[in-house]
């Protein structure tokens, strides 16, 4: 095991704890997405502030789709689609980042962030094309598109990722990064085949798209059970990706040592562990993890989503336990 391995939690509408509000009141309000994100800074130095609660909803929202009101702790949700069919978003129009539903309070709460941190990565949450599709067509409707209409569904997502360089280039004139997301494409909801076939040519694009913008790699963050589609994603060029508890961890971290050495890796803790009351149970799975890190130099810890209900201890508790660990490693290996 390497003597420090570095941890941050993901934080999206974990964040609403801070100010003592639920996620659709925070995700709705600049000042209080504003001060929730503040507040979660100061207690957990996180790598990365990504401005959102229900990041997958700005871009549907933007294109006209009405995200519902969520009740307690429940994240929002688009339930009704905007498109009838995959043909309905062959000609649509991009739309106007300066305009456009909340994401001009998202990109100025992230200027106010930048300000406030000058040192901290603070980062605009931008989908993958099958995660915007997912909310404009529902995602039954898209899945059985992607296995009766191949052609259409494909198209869609090549629009939608060409859509998306207007949203990347406010990004970059606000003087912020992005971060990438498109967990709604993993398998199961497309097989290897059909992600090869329908979205790997339109996340290209867009991942293409976004370092053009910015000037350097942008990480692939996908959610869910990535290590058959694996080979795909490192073919976008990306530099850092996230290795999840659904997928099989330890082939995945020795693939990628193997083969792409120079992309960083997150490791994700079981979410359900890291919101835990029980102390052994988070020990044992940060030990699961330390494990298949190993001697590795380009892997981090993260969690993956951190829930809302998590104690904001538990993350204390768990660095905590790795400095630990680490000083361990150090005297046993001094002797």
């Amino acid at each position: 095991m390497r003597a420090r391995i570095p941890f941050t939690p993901v934080v999206y509408e974990h964040a609403a704890r801070f100010v003592g509000r639920t996620p659709w009141e925070v995700s709705r309000d600049a000042e209080l997405l504003f001060e929730a994100h503040r507040a979660a800074f100061l207690e957990y130095r996180h790598d990365v502030i990504a401005v959102g609660i229900d990041i997958y909803n700005l871009e549907a929202e933007a294109y006209g789709a009405r995200v519902e009101i969520a009740e307690g702790d429940a994240i929002p949700a688009i339930h009704e689609p905007l498109l009838d069919c995959p043909e309905d978003g062959h000609d649509l129009p991009p739309f106007d980042p300066a305009r456009a539903g909340r994401i001009p309070m998202v990109l100025a709460v992230g200027q106010r962030l930048k300000r406030e941190f000058p040192e901290a990565d603070v980062r605009i949450p931008v989908a993958g094309p099958f995660s915007i599709a997912f909310n404009l067509r529902g995602i039954t409707r898209l899945c059985e598109d992607a296995i009766l209409r191949p052609e259409a569904t494909a198209r869609l997502l090549f629009r939608l990722a060409e859509n998306q360089a207007e949203f990347c280039r406010a990004v970059a004139k606000a003087g912020l990064d992005i971060a990438f997301f498109e967990s709604a494409a993993a398998p199961p909801l497309l097989s290897p085949r059909q992600f090869h076939e329908l979205e790997l040519p339109a996340l290209r694009r867009i991942l293409a798209l976004a370092s053009e913008c910015l000037g350097h790699p942008v990480p692939c963050i996908m959610g869910g059970n990535t290590y058959p589609i694996l080979a795909d994603l490192l073919s976008t060029g990306t530099t850092y990706l996230a290795c999840n508890v659904e997928t099989d961890q330890k082939a995945f971290v020795e693939s990628v040592a193997r083969t792409h050495p120079h992309v960083r890796l997150r490791v994700n803790l079981d979410p359900a562990v890291v919101a835990s009351s029980e102390l052994e149970r988070m020990h044992a799975g940060v030990d699961r993890v330390l494990e298949i890190i190993g001697e590795r130099s380009n892997c981090l810890i993260g969690t993956g989503a951190l829930p809302f209900e998590t104690p904001s201890g538990n993350v204390r508790l768990i660095r905590d336990y790795l400095a630990r660990r680490a000083s361990d490693h150090l005297r046993f290996s001094a002797l």
